[in-house]
This record gives structure tokens, sequence and C-alpha cells, in this order.
């Protein structure tokens, strides 16, 4: 993909009027960016792939008084294949919410956008299972929004765990904890589940790393990043894939 300083992807968007919509956009340059999307709905408009959620392309946005309008498009990718897999295309809409909580108007999201792209692009175009796939999302997730968590040592007592221990989770701080300093509760990972974060963290956001286990700690880290959370998501998170 060739980006450019127009390139961004389609996050949500609201109708309003007759056959216009507002998008929410997520450009790696200026982060979240509203913009409205005149005439889009019409069927034969220029703008209708421009305002579907998905959709990545070059936008030409004009600006007016802190507010932008699509006056035109150029398609990279519309991810398609997802509207035909129900369980994927829940998977897809939600990572999409998960982008529009942590970007901020403004502010630069290379990395958020690049670790987004590379997700989609997998969990379109892959055979990858989902669970090992959105765990490795959440863990870069939480990296790039400066929750990186502590997968060596105990959060409390700074012992560092062998790679084939139990320990606990501390959701509030962020790292392991020794099971003899854990509380009521608190969730257990096991030495697998940790060999496989620490493999997902090593390499960049779009490295396929096999699930071991054969079940990642994705309901770990689900609950990991939605405790750091401002606010509540626009979408559901889905399940975990049954294994048989």
């Amino acid at each position: 993909m060739n980006q450019t300083e127009n390139t961004a992807i389609v996050l949500r968007y609201a109708n309003y009027r007759e056959n216009d919509r507002m998008l929410t956009l997520l450009s790696p340059t200026r982060g979240l960016v509203e913009a409205a999307c005149r005439g889009c709905r019409r069927p034969k408009s220029r703008l209708l792939s421009a305002s579907e959620i998905f959709s990545l392309g070059d936008y030409e946005l004009y600006e007016k008084g802190g507010r932008f309008t699509v006056t035109g498009f150029t398609p990279i990718e519309s991810f398609f294949p997802l509207r035909g897999d129900y369980d994927r295309l829940t998977c897809g809409v939600w990572l999409l919410a998960l982008c529009e909580a942590a970007a901020q108007p403004g502010e630069p999201a290379q990395a958020l956008f690049m670790l987004l792209l590379h997700t989609l692009s997998r969990l379109t175009f892959s055979d990858q299972p989902r669970t090992p796939l959105l765990t490795g999302f959440l863990l870069h997730y939480a990296v790039i929004g400066g929750l990186r968590p502590r997968l060596r040592h105990c959060v409390r007592c700074g012992r560092e765990l062998g790679m084939e221990e139990n320990a606990g989770f501390d959701i509030r701080e962020g790292g392991l904890c020794c099971l003899s300093h854990g509380e009521p509760g608190m969730p257990v990972i096991t030495g697998a589940q940790r060999r496989f974060l620490q493999a997902v963290k090593e390499r960049p956001a779009s490295g396929w790393v096999e699930d071991g286990e054969h079940r990642a700690p994705y309901a770990l880290m689900r609950r990991y990043v939605e405790a750091h959370l401002e606010g509540k998501l626009r979408a559901t998170a889905p399940e975990e894939e049954e294994h048989g």
C-alpha cells in the first residue's frame, strides 16, 4: 500500500438528511477525522464506496472552519469478504470501535493505523484462527496505548517468574503477580499463555504467531484492555472460538 497524507479508513458512519453521511475516519497523520460525505447514499454517487465502514483509500478533504468535507476518493481496499462471514465481520467492527476509542483528533496514529490494517488483512484474507489473532491485536493495542503489560516479574514483589510457572494477572497494575500474592478472583495465566504473549510482543504487529495451546489468553487481554478504556465501546466484543 502506498500511504499518503490523505490515506484513511472508515471506522464508523452516521446517516443524516436523505443522502448524506458523517464519516469517522482514522488517518495515520491526522488521527480521528470527522468528515461530511454529501450525496454519498445516492446509488450512482462517486463517493458511495468512500462512505462504507472498512473502506480504505485516499480521501480528498476540504476544510472550512475546522470542519471537513469529502470531495474525492481513491479506493485502496474494501475488505469486502468480511461481509460474508458474520463472526469475522463482528470481530472487524469491534476492532474499528477499539481504534476509535484510542485515537484522538489531530494526533498522528501511525502505529495504531498499521496495527488495524495488518489485523483486518489477516482477518479477511487468511485462515488464521481469530482468537489468537485478536489476542495479538489486543496486546499490541495495549502497548501502543502505553499499557505494556509486565510478563516476566511480579508487579508486587518484583520476583522473576519461571516460564513454566502459572501466575496471577493484576488487571489494575498491568502485569503478572505471584499466586502467593494474588487476591481472590484474580485471573490466572499459564506458562504456555505467557510464552504466547511474549512471542507476540517481540514480533512486529504484522507477524503471525501460532497459538501453541490453541487457546490464546484472549479473555484476559480483552478484560485488561477494556478495564483501561475511557467510556463504553460502540461495539460488542466477540466471543472466543469454540474448540473441539
